[in-house]
């Protein structure tokens, strides 16, 4: 596995300062922020210098009952063409729910949820890994991923489940010490045997990131510093392998560089010490560890009893997978045996964030609507799933705001009047100069 060294999540808010950064050996991006025609002057710049960019997924999917869209794996790979990466990433989660496949309302999540660790799940995944493997140009590495809740009856712990995924598909892994850590925390799992049982030379890199716990639960924002507990956990992995690449991932509240640095540096420090133990173990029994030469991937006989396996697993998966999402979106009934107050929590959350991506989406509408927005937004969540990403979503919102006078400022129902006329034809409204001067005639008058 090629050497990757130390990187940071590249983000346009710290591009100038990622690209300042001393000992940044390379950097990753979220894939659905690139536009391969178009790359950021920035990560141009970072190529040039010999900085390795990878991209890293959120939106496939493949822990979902459906098959992953061809569409979407195109996509995927043109970023990887783009930035002549030497490797993908993804999430082991599913994201979107029902559809044909359970005959019932396609429901977006909006974020990654954890799919259950039971035989069903675990044939379906692989299958969709060895799906997307075929689709795009370069090795693809799945991420473990952090969850507020657990499924009932799950037949494996982590450490399995990831063990099995690899060795049936040969699929790489990034490895989340601060999700191992996060999951700890919520589920009550415990680290080290994670670690133990994994298959530690599929690792391909390693996120490192911050969080932060309240009334007994972690978060992991990703906008907070790294705690001593998720370094810990990186100690630990390095004192059983030296991962090819380690990553500090920050998505919001970014800190001055200094900070940044300084994290770094914590990060090496951790490896420095995981890495001085397993130098002084290594001439002793030292840990318990799972090693076995390379991932060895299912050949064409054993993938095609796979799929056949996998038909009704999909089934299966597809109605948890939609029961679970429209309890967490849609306000139906609890699935039996999950814990009801962790799906309020997990359900409170998924609700804020599709308000914070919203506004980033759509950073009118927090103009228009000033101190209103949030409030108003969270009370469109209720009963208003998300069915087609965070751009329908904002256009759907102020839809929601516009009917029936809900929003009863004359002045704000016209600026988000003209704002959803603006985005919801079918194509952009004229830039001819007089009718944008009317329009803009308009709207001053409408303020007086």
């Amino acid at each position: 596995m090629e050497r990757l060294g130390t990187g940071i999540g590249w983000r346009p808010e710290i591009a100038d300062a990622v690209e300042r950064m001393p000992g940044i050996d390379w950097v990753e991006t979220v894939a659905e922020n690139v536009c391969p025609g178009h790359l950021p002057e920035s990560l141009i710049r970072l190529r040039e210098r010999g900085v390795t960019v990878i991209p890293h997924g959120v939106s496939l999917g493949l822990g979902g009952a459906e098959r992953p869209d061809a569409g979407r794996l195109a996509a995927l790979a043109e970023r990887v063409e783009a930035l002549g990466s030497p490797l993908v990433t993804e999430h082991i989660a599913f994201v979107r729910a029902g559809g044909a496949l359970t005959a019932s309302p396609l429901l977006e999540a909006g974020h990654l949820l954890p799919v259950p660790r039971t035989r069903d799940a675990l044939d379906v995944l692989c299958e969709n890994v060895r799906i997307a493997q075929d689709a795009l140009p370069v090795p693809l590495a799945v991420e473990n991923i952090a969850a507020l809740i657990s499924w009932p009856g799950e037949e494996m712990t982590e450490g399995q489940f990831l063990y099995e995924l690899a060795d049936r598909t040969g699929v790489r892994l990034l490895i989340d010490v601060a999700n191992l850590h996060t999951n700890h925390v919520n589920r009550g799992e415990d680290p080290a045997k994670a670690l133990a049982e994994l298959p530690l030379e599929a690792i391909a890199y390693v996120h490192v990131a911050g969080g932060f716990e309240r009334d007994g639960v972690w978060h992991d924002s990703h906008a907070h510093p790294v705690p001593r507990p998720v370094l810990d956990v990186l100690t630990d992995l390095a004192s059983r392998v030296s991962p090819p690449g380690v990553l500090l991932e920050r998505d919001e509240n970014f800190p001055e560089p200094d900070e940044l640095e300084r994290e770094l540096g914590a990060i090496r420090g951790a490896l420095e010490k995981g890495a001085a133990q397993r130098t002084e173990e290594s001439g002793t029994a030292g840990k318990e560890v799972s090693r076995r030469t390379e991932p060895v991937r299912e050949d064409s006989r054993q993938a095609e009893s796979a799929r056949e396996a996998a038909e009704p697993a999909r089934q299966r998966l597809g109605l948890a997978q939609a029961a679970l999402l429209s309890a967490l979106v849609a306000g139906t009934p609890v699935p039996e045996g999950f814990d009801r107050v962790r799906l309020g929590v997990q359900a409170r959350a998924l609700a804020g964030k599709r308000a914070d991506v919203v506004a980033k989406v759509a950073p009118e509408l927090p103009v228009i609507l000033g101190d209103r927005y949030r409030r108003a937004f969270l009370g469109y969540t209720h009963g208003h799933p998300m069915t087609g990403g965070y751009r329908r979503d904002a256009l759907d919102f102020a839809g929601y705001l516009l009917a029936d006078g809900r929003c009863e400022d004359a002045r704000v129902r016209a600026e988000l009047r003209e704002w959803w006329l603006e985005r919801s034809g079918p194509a952009p409204r004229s830039r001819r100069p007089g009718v944008r001067l009317a329009r803009a005639t308009r709207r001053v008058l409408l303020r007086r």
